[in-house]
């Protein structure tokens, strides 16, 4: 695609329930219809509101129990950036982290190495190539598991609350690393500052949609919502 900024998500009364302990179901995303294309959104609200949510079914790691959803140009390749970074660092040492990513793309083992150390040159991390994952800093682990998406080159950014488990000065760095994507970017976060850089911001409560609008309303939104 040579265009990165074209991706348009599109939800068409879009829900998604889950089973309960009892034998029931409970609706964790109220139907939602509406189409996503601007290159920064940020998805907020409070624990359990359905951003999360919104994300796992973008990047079809859940189905919606309802409706439909369409990533256009079809073929989309999206990558996913947890908030606890263990939960996508495979491989015990970090280059080869990062080359297990692009194992499908690049054939050669000694190119995905050369690349590995390129995109690690990128984030500050050169000299942890050779590092154990579990000798880094929660800061850095969180770099590996962005290094390891973009290896693997997607077409459509989507972090979950990525600066939850960093200190000031990381998540400060971190999200100079995100703002400077080529690709598109959809971004759940609690973090305001980080929302109030972003074109778009959707705000959610309980499951539902309600703002969406340019970041200082939707943000006023949310403040007002919780008392902020």
């Amino acid at each position: 695609m040579d265009n990165l900024s074209s991706v348009t998500t599109t939800l068409d009364a879009v829900a998604f329930d889950v089973d309960t302990a009892e034998g029931g179901r409970r609706r964790i995303l109220h139907p939602l219809s509406l189409s996503l294309s601007q290159h920064r959104i940020a998805v907020i609200g409070a624990n359990g509101s359905g951003k999360s949510t919104l994300l796992r079914l973008i990047a079809g790691l859940v189905a919606p129990t309802q409706g439909s959803l369409q990533l256009s140009p079809s073929g989309v390749r999206s990558g996913f950036i947890f908030a606890n970074p263990q939960a996508q660092l495979i491989m015990p040492v970090v280059g080869e982290d990062i080359a297990f990513s692009m194992r499908r793309s690049i054939s050669s083992a000694s190119r995905r190495r050369a690349r590995s150390r390129e995109i690690l040159d990128t984030m500050g991390l050169g000299e942890r190539e050779n590092s154990s994952i579990y000798d880094l800093s929660s800061g850095e682990r969180q770099k590996v598991a962005l290094a390891g998406v973009l290896a693997a080159e997607p077409e459509l950014v989507l972090a979950d609350e990525p600066t939850t488990l960093l200190d000031l000065r990381s998540t400060v760095e971190f999200t100079e690393l995100l703002m400077g994507l080529q690709a598109p970017m959809i971004v759940a976060t609690h973090d305001l500052q980080l929302a109030a850089r972003a074109e778009r911001v959707l705000v959610f409560e309980e499951g539902r949609l309600t703002a969406d609008d340019a970041p200082a309303p939707a943000i006023a939104r949310y403040r007002e919502v919780a008392g902020a």
